[in-house]
C-alpha cells in the first residue's frame, strides 16, 4: 500500500474537515475523537464537498441537504444519501498524515 503526505498533524484542528487533493482525487481530512480519518470528499448524494460541513460523534455532515457519513466507515446514517463515500487508510508518521487512496475493505 502507497501512503502519500496529506497535510501536517499540527495543521488539524479538532472536529474542523481539511480538503486536500491527493493525486487529482479530493479528500476530506478529519481529527477527532483522538484518530485522524480521511474520506472522499465529495458527497454521494449532491457532489459538494463534505470539508465544508461539520463534524459531530466521529460523522461528517455535508452542508448542502444534512446527509451524515460515518467517519470509520463511509456509510450514510441519514436521509438523502444512500451510497457511502469512500474511506482511506491513514497513518501518523512524526507530524505527517499519511493517507493511501486505496480504499479501506
Amino acid at each position: 500500500m502507497t501512503y502519500v503526505r496529506a497535510c501536517g498533524l499540527s495543521e488539524l484542528e479538532e472536529d474542523t474537515p481539511k480538503r486536500v487533493e491527493l493525486d487529482g482525487t479530493p479528500v476530506s481530512v478529519v481529527r477527532t475523537e483522538g484518530e485522524v480519518f480521511a474520506v472522499n470528499d465529495i458527497c454521494s448524494h449532491a457532489n459538494v464537498s463534505l470539508s465544508e460541513g461539520e463534524v459531530d460523534d466521529c460523522h461528517i455532515e455535508c452542508w448542502l441537504h444534512g446527509s451524515r457519513f460515518d467517519l470509520r466507515s463511509g456509510k450514510p446514517d441519514s436521509l438523502p444519501a444512500t451510497r457511502p463515500v469512500p474511506v482511506y487508510p491513514v497513518k501518523i508518521e512524526g507530524d505527517d498524515v499519511l493517507v493511501s487512496l486505496t480504499q479501506e475493505s
